[in-house]
């Protein structure tokens, strides 16, 4: 198993709206191909360290999480993530 977790950070401009529709976004990638578990949701601490919304997506392998990057399903979720935040970080588990 490999557990793939993404903090997203915002920029301070991006509206609650868009901040909604990104996650539901993410969420909706949990039905790809690979994806055994996906849970996405906003940070309820709100602490000067916190991000804002937090992706956690399990997959059988290395090889499920790397198709999954690829997925054209995928990559524009990816793209309008970035084009709303200021710092995106991400760690892959085994």
């Amino acid at each position: 198993m490999l557990t793939h977790i993404v903090c997203f950070k915002y920029k301070s401009e991006v509206a609650d709206g868009q901040r909604v529709e990104h996650r539901a976004r993410l969420q909706a990638l949990a039905g790809l191909p690979g994806v055994l578990a996906l849970t996405v949701g906003a940070d309820v601490v709100r602490s000067p360290r916190s991000y804002d919304t937090g992706l956690i997506v399990v997959f059988p392998d290395r090889a499920a999480l790397d198709a999954y990057a690829k997925d054209p399903r995928h990559v524009p979720v990816a793209q309008f993530g970035v084009s709303l935040c200021d710092h995106i970080v991400a760690v892959d588990l085994e």
